[in-house]
């Protein structure tokens, strides 16, 4: 029954441990939709809220001086102490079907940016602290960033994702579109060097240079044959790919005396 209330199909959410603990979002009601567990012994440490979770992950981050856990489920956005999952603050971020999936972008240290595809878009949140109360309030909001189910990243002011299909570059402190360019599907990104590097869904990788200037893409081959969905990573100068057919390495690393 699709409609039968608090019923999970999957967690997708990865742990993060936090000292000697780790907390997972199996969603669900009963205080215990997040929980946190002792990694050496197994023991439930506590749980918190009864929220269904998204895809979104649970990351730590510092805002309005305070460190803190921060949680996308699919109806809202929210600080948690990692100590005991106190909620600390909370923004109501409701998409279809409950379908978050990236990740929230700190933007400094009193403002995080989260987005959503399902025609919801993004938003600039600001979160502040007087006499020890959280409040948070919207700086901007618009519907130029809807990140399907990669994330954005954050370099020199400026957030760069791909808005759908289409690599985006916005303005952090307003939200202005300073360009829109090249058509990578429902691709991955990562932020390296000054450049962004994107995994395409056809399997092909693109070099496109961080600026605002302009949508700048250097380079661009195939890496990967079929659908291609999977998050690239960067180790020790490697840029590791995958989808469900097959994986690649390429060796990123300066040539001696070059």
């Amino acid at each position: 029954d699709n409609d039968a209330p608090n019923v999970q199909w999957g967690m997708s959410a990865a742990p993060l441990g936090v000292g000697d603990a780790v907390m997972v979002l199996p969603g669900g009601s009963d205080g215990r939709s997040i929980v946190a567990y002792d990694r050496r012994s197994g023991d439930r440490r506590w749980t918190a809220e009864n929220d269904q979770s998204a895809y979104s992950s649970p990351m730590i981050a510092t805002l309005a001086g305070t460190r803190q856990m921060v949680v996308l489920t699919a109806t809202r956005l929210m600080g948690l102490t990692p100590g005991k999952g106190e909620l600390l603050w909370q923004y109501p971020w409701v998409t279809h079907m409950g379908i978050n999936a990236s990740q929230p972008l700190i933007v400094s240290d009193s403002r995080i940016f989260v987005s959503s595809s399902y025609g919801v878009g993004a938003a600039l949140l600001e979160v502040t602290r007087e006499k020890g109360t959280f409040n948070v309030r919207e700086v901007w909001r618009n519907n130029r960033m809807k990140n399907r189910f990669t994330s954005s990243v954050l370099h020199e002011g400026h957030i760069y994702g791909l808005d759908e299909s289409i690599l985006t570059c916005l303005d952090a402190a307003t939200g202005d579109v300073k360009w829109k360019g090249g058509r990578y599907g429902y691709g991955q990104i990562v932020l390296a060097s000054g450049h962004i590097i994107v995994l395409a869904e056809d399997g092909d990788v693109a070099l496109v240079r961080a600026t605002p200037a302009r949508h700048e893409e250097i380079s661009r081959f195939s890496v990967l044959a079929g659908k291609t969905w999977n998050h690239p990573a960067l180790a020790d100068g490697y840029l590791l790919v995958r989808n469900l057919q097959e994986m690649a390495a390429f060796d990123l690393r300066p040539k001696a005396g070059r």
